[in-house]
C-alpha cells in the first residue's frame, strides 16, 4: 500500500507525516457561488434580512471554517494560518442573482492551504443559504473549486479558464 499516502501498512487511514517537509510560503484561492432570487438579493443588499447582515455573517463563518478545517476534514493537518480574506461580488443574470465568493488563505508551513480555502468558500455559501432559507429554499449553491495555489513540493497551480 506504499503508493497510497493516506493508508498505513494495514490499509487503514492515516494522516500523512509532514514533519520532514520544509516550510514554505503557501497560498490558495478558491471560489463558490450561490444563486438567489430578486427578493433575497434585495433583502441582502438593503440589509433587510431578519437574521441580520448576511454577508458579514457569511464572511466571519468563512474565516472560522478555514481556521477549523482540520476539525471537519479527517486527514487535514491543523495549520497556523497567516491570512484569510473573503470577497463577494454580485452578478445579475436575468431573474437570477449570483453571489460570487472568493476565499484567499495564506500560511507558512509544511502543507498547503487548498482545503482551507475550499472550506471557507463552501461555508460562506452555506451560511448565506441558512440565513435566507426562510425567504426561499430554492437557492442553488454553485460550483466550488480551487482557482490557484502557490508553494509546496508540487509547485504552483493555476486553473485553466476553459475547464
Amino acid at each position: 500500500m506504499a503508493e497510497f499516502t493516506h493508508f498505513n501498512d494495514q490499509g487503514r487511514a492515516k494522516m500523512v507525516d509532514v514533519s520532514d517537509k520544509p516550510e514554505s510560503f503557501r497560498t490558495a484561492l478558491a471560489v463558490s457561488s450561490i444563486i438567489v432570487n430578486q427578493k433575497i438579493y434585495d433583502k441582502i443588499t438593503n440589509n433587510q434580512m431578519k437574521k441580520g447582515d448576511v454577508l458579514g455573517v457569511a464572511q466571519v463563518a468563512g474565516v472560522m471554517a478555514a481556521k477549523k478545517t482540520w476539525d471537519i476534514i479527517p486527514m487535514c493537518h491543523p495549520l497556523s494560518l497567516t491570512g484569510i480574506d473573503i470577497d463577494f461580488s454580485w452578478e445579475n443574470n436575468h431573474d437570477e442573482y449570483i453571489l460570487h465568493i472568493q476565499a484567499f488563505v495564506k500560511t507558512k508551513g509544511s502543507t498547503g492551504v487548498e482545503m482551507e480555502a475550499l472550506t471557507a468558500a463552501s461555508v460562506c455559501a452555506l451560511t448565506v443559504y441558512d440565513m435566507c432559507k426562510a425567504v426561499d429554499k430554492g437557492m442553488i449553491i454553485g460550483k466550488t473549486y480551487l482557482v490557484e495555489k502557490t508553494g509546496g513540493k508540487n509547485g504552483d497551480f493555476k486553473r485553466e479558464e476553459n475547464r
